[in-house]
């Protein structure tokens, strides 16, 4: 069983935030570009953007400082947790993508789960040229992305997306429900023009790989995020939860990080002590050691989001 070791708490400016809160809470994907960690939240119409930091909360030194939120979506959210859930886009994934037209430095993809009609929203923003956002940004309507994997996947729920072996691959999160889990590949030449323009139509999905992963305690696991690895191989992290559809929570009885070979085998598997919900993945090499850190979601607007770190 892997120990997380717990960098920090996504905390922000309350001022910026919509409902005045100190923190990010619900993350639910995770980007490192150089020195930055980009965070989205399933809950929110803002992105996070934090300082990268090494070392866990409670070392010397000062406080890392606040994180910004940067608008992707206008206008307001319900307050009320009930009419929110079910008008948030539901931004569930975002991925890091290599140069494209008019993104001569990558974007990062933000991607609504498609669990709901009002889920099948993304967001394409451009980055400059050290990491950060030069202010371009287009929405993208998934709807025609997303229906013909509902017609595999019924209650689909997209919760990962990465570029791997010149594909762009979506991870399909199971539940209690329908147990699941899948990547979902595409030929990234074909994605390009419909992302950069729509003109052309969406991208068919080229395979799907199922993905086997096991329970704790009875409840299945099911993917929350991943990131691409060397030679088509992918790291994930997936967390068991007691709920039997994409649209109500349930509890976290347990979570886990892994890797997955080319050809959609589980290679390895490792528990992480005290069941933090994790949702957001990003991966750096240490030799011949995985660094992954982790974003957490609560299910609770008044606890903090946590970026955690584990070595495996």
């Amino acid at each position: 069983m892997l120990i997380p070791d717990h960098l920090r708490d996504l905390l922000i400016d309350p001022r910026q935030h919509p409902r005045g809160l100190p923190h990010l809470s619900a993350a639910s994907g995770l980007v490192r570009v150089q020195h930055r960690l980009y965070v989205v939240s399933d809950d929110e119409l803002h992105l996070g953007v934090f300082d990268d930091i090494e070392s866990p909360v409670d070392s010397p030194g000062p406080s890392p400082p606040l994180g910004e939120l940067v608008r992707m979506f206008d206008g307001e959210l319900p307050g009320d947790t009930a009419l929110r859930k079910l008008a948030k886009p539901d931004l569930e994934t975002l991925a890091e993508l290599p140069p494209l037209p008019g993104c001569p430095f990558g974007a990062l993809l933000a991607l609504g789960s498609g669990s709901r009609p009002t889920r099948e929203t993304g967001v394409l923003m451009a980055l400059d040229a050290v990491g950060g956002l030069s202010g371009r940004v287009a929405r993208i309507d998934l709807s025609a992305l997303y229906a013909p994997l509902r017609v595999q996947f019924p209650d689909l729920n997209i919760e990962g997306a990465f570029v791997c072996s010149g594909e762009l691959r979506l991870l399909q999160r199971g539940n209690q429900g329908d147990g699941r889990n899948a990547c979902i590949h595409f030929d990234w030449n074909q994605a390009v023009p419909w992302l950069v323009a729509q003109s052309s139509p969406a991208p068919r999905p080229k395979a799907v790989q199922v993905i086997a992963l096991g329970d704790i305690d009875g409840v299945g696991l099911s993917l929350t995020d991943g990131a691409a690895l060397d030679h088509g191989a992918w790291a994930f992290c997936a967390v068991a939860e007691n709920t039997a559809d994409t649209f109500h929570d349930g509890a976290c009885v347990g979570s886990v990080v892994g890797t997955v070979a080319p050809d959609g085998k589980v290679v390895q598997v490792k528990q992480l002590r005290g069941a933090p919900k994790v949702e957001g993945l990003a991966v750096t090499m240490a030799g011949s050691e995985l660094v992954l850190t982790l974003v957490t979601d609560a299910d609770d607007p008044d606890i903090p989001a946590q970026l955690l770190r584990v070595t495996m």
